[in-house]
């Protein structure tokens, strides 16, 4: 097998795939950044207001936030409203331009707004249309609203997290929108190698919900078998009594994962307790599973003779996987040592802005795709894209900017500017 180099940077497979990009917040600017990684063009269509995740606080850089930030490099960014009839001709003229539309409205807006998906594949029957929602395109949940968080929780998620007799608790990464994000990219990559045969587009439908539930794994199974629910994790495993978290001598937590018997019984002699290897009650995992509160005790007292790091040491040494309970400081410290390049630099030419963010953790055996764009602002690239795909003239973009159908940085200053000058009642 030839070997994987983080370097160079090489053009992504998805060049010369174009994505329209009406998602907001997080789920579908997930997924299209992910295609824009790839090497898709993505053109992200934004109202006059701009995605609503550009505003949300605490940090930013610039006048965007650092969650719009994250979710939107490998970007341009044309403003349009589409309360207006030209807005939506325009939005429609720029689909049959594209590869794939990918839209996380709620079942229905589309529609309501004159997007419809019959009249789009009329004018482009290659066009892959990609949608995301809540609770899917049909059935009874279908109007509901959702985030992340409602979805962990209707999903049976947030009742694992956590620890038993403590109040449910939210994963503390937004798995309601990324997983689903990534389900819909999955979902356009098996589409477009459809449409390679058939010349046709398809339409992809990602429920936040359905994306959840498929992350239950076994514990769904468990529980469709033994009529049970699990009750919450915690930081251990509901068949793998040596699968959870400890505490060393100097206070610090730890993970152990010796998932299988010779793992168990390296532990077992690297811990002192060699004595439990001729015991009949920890003698294989299922007796061990039976008696893992006594397991337990004994592994937690002999953890607290060293301090974590020490134990970490001893154990991979001797081939149990273990690893220290890092913060999120700590891991962007030791991803940037690790060599991978996930920790990636972008800046943005015209305002001098830059951020820090995650790379793609994709790889190929050429070299990984490379970050191309600095998240765009709001309308950055408006009068190129109806330039280069539409082949507007100055005259016609102009007209469309005066009458308020699509809009510039500049233009959006202006509006700004006036709003500020415009008399106060007293």
């Amino acid at each position: 097998m030839p070997e994987i180099h983080p370097h160079p940077s090489r053009p992504g497979p998805l060049s010369g795939i174009r994505v329209l990009d009406l998602t907001t917040f997080l789920s579908g600017p997930s997924a299209t950044q992910l295609l824009g990684d790839l090497g898709a063009d993505v053109i992200k269509v934004e109202s006059p207001a701009g995605d609503s995740s550009r505003s949300i606080p605490p940090y930013f850089v610039g006048d965007d936030s650092a969650y719009y930030l994250a979710n939107n490099r490998n970007k341009r960014s044309i403003v349009v409203d589409l309360k207006r009839r030209e807005g939506v001709e325009t939005v429609a003229r720029l689909a049959a331009k594209c590869d794939v539309l990918l839209e996380n409205f709620r079942p229905g807006v589309c529609a309501r707004l004159g997007l419809h998906h019959h009249d789009l594949a009329r004018e482009n029957p290659g066009l892959i249309w990609a949608s995301i929602s809540g609770f899917g395109q049909a059935g009874p949940l279908r109007e509901r609203p959702a985030y992340d968080m409602i979805v962990q929780a209707m999903s049976g998620v947030m009742s694992l997290t956590g620890h038993p007799g403590a109040p449910a608790t939210r994963l503390g990464v937004p798995a309601g929108d990324v997983v689903a994000g990534m389900y819909a990219v999955i979902g356009v990559l098996a589409a477009l190698v459809a449409r390679a045969a058939t010349g046709r587009g398809e339409i992809v439908d990602v429920s936040m919900l359905d994306a959840q539930l498929s992350q239950l794994s076994y514990q769904a199974v468990y529980t469709l078998l033994s009529g049970r629910s699990p009750a919450p994790q915690g930081a251990g495993h509901d068949s793998i009594p040596t699968y959870r978290a400890f505490t060393g001598g100097d206070g610090r937590e730890f993970v152990v994962t010796a998932n299988t018997q010779p793992m168990w019984e390296r532990l077992a002699r690297i811990t002192g307790l060699d004595w439990m290897l001729d015991d009949v009650r920890f003698c294989d995992q299922a007796a061990r599973l039976r008696n893992k509160t006594q397991l337990w005790t004994a592994l937690e007292e002999a953890f607290t003779q060293r301090p974590a790091d020490e134990w970490v040491d001893l154990l991979i040494e001797a081939n149990v996987p273990a690893a220290q309970v890092l913060d999120v400081g700590a891991a962007l410290d030791l991803a940037e040592k690790a060599g991978r390049q996930m920790v990636l630099d972008l800046s943005d030419d015209t305002t001098g802005h830059t951020i820090r963010s995650i790379a793609t953790p994709i790889r190929f055996a050429g070299g990984q795709p490379h970050a191309r764009r600095y998240p765009p602002r709001l309308g950055q690239d408006s009068e190129a894209v109806l330039r280069d795909l539409l082949g507007l003239d100055a005259e016609e973009v102009r007209h469309l900017i005066e009458s308020g159908v699509i809009d510039t940085p500049d233009s959006l200053g202006r509006s700004l500017s006036q709003l500020s000058d415009a008399p106060t009642a007293k």
